[in-house]
C-alpha cells in the first residue's frame, strides 16, 4: 500500500510530518483544582504528613487523577518539601527519578517543574509539581537533596528558561552557550532553523519537511 503519511496531531493538508502547524489547543487550560479529601490509599497519609511538616502555606493544591497524586507546592518551598519527603521516617521518598518542564502558555505561572519522587522503603510514587511566570522563573533547586536532580535541572533551564536558585552550576547541557531563547517553550519559532550534527549532515527545519511516499 502507497498511502501518504500523515503528520503528527492530526495534522492534515500540510504536507508536513513533523507536527508543526501552527495548531492551537480546543480550549485553554484552566487553573488547577483542588481534589477533595479524602484521596484514597496513602495519599491521605502523605498529604496529612506533609502539611504537618511544611505547613498549609507550601501546599498549593491536590490532585488525584487516573490513580495518581500530584501535590503543587509554592516554587519557594520546593527544597523544604523535598527535604521532609526524602528525611521523614513516615514519608521516605528516597529517589527523584525525574525532573521536567511543561509549558502552559494560557496560564499567568506558565512554566511548570514536575518532580517523580518514589519510596523504595514504602513502595509508593508522588509527583510534585510548581509553577512560576515567565518575568520571576526562579524555583528553589533540589539538587542538595536529590542530586540525581542536577542535569535535569540544567535540561529545564536550557530548554525552558526556569532558573534554579542554588543549582552548582546552572548552565546550559543541550543547546550551545550562547543560544537565545528557550526550544521547549510554545511560543518559540519552529521554522527556519535547521538540526545540525557532526559531518555537515543536517536535518531541514521542520516547516520545510515534507511528506515521505
Amino acid at each position: 500500500m502507497n498511502a501518504e503519511r500523515k503528520g503528527l496531531f492530526g495534522v492534515k493538508g500540510t504536507g508536513d510530518t513533523s507536527g508543526y502547524g501552527g495548531l492551537v489547543p480546543s480550549k485553554p487550560l484552566s487553573a488547577v483544582v483542588s481534589t477533595e479529601a479524602p484521596y484514597g490509599g496513602y495519599f491521605d497519609e502523605v498529604v496529612e504528613r506533609l502539611t504537618e511538616l511544611a505547613g498549609e502555606d507550601a501546599l498549593q493544591a491536590i490532585v488525584v487523577d487516573r490513580g495518581e497524586l500530584t501535590i503543587h507546592i509554592a516554587p519557594d518551598k520546593v527544597a523544604e518539601v523535598c527535604q521532609h519527603m526524602r528525611d521523614d521516617e513516615e514519608l521516605r521518598f528516597e529517589l527523584c527519578s525525574n525532573v521536567s518542564g511543561v509549558d502552559y502558555p494560557q496560564q499567568d505561572r506558565r512554566l511548570h517543574v514536575v518532580y517523580e519522587l518514589a519510596s523504595m522503603t514504602y513502595r509508593r510514587h508522588v509527583r510534585l509539581e510548581t509553577a512560576v511566570t515567565v518575568e520571576a522563573p526562579n524555583v528553589a533547586s533540589v539538587t542538595a537533596v536529590y542530586p540525581t536532580a542536577d542535569w535535569q535541572e540544567r535540561e529545564a533551564y536550557d530548554m525552558f528558561g526556569v532558573i534554579f536558585d542554588g543549582h552548582p552550576n546552572l548552565t546550559r547541557i543541550l543547546m550551545p552557550d550562547d543560544w537565545e531563547g528557550h526550544p521547549q517553550r510554545k511560543d518559540y519559532p519552529l521554522g527556519g532553523i535547521p538540526v545540525m550534527y557532526k559531518n555537515d549532515a543536517e536535518i531541514p527545519p521542520p516547516d520545510e519537511r515534507r511528506s515521505y511516499k
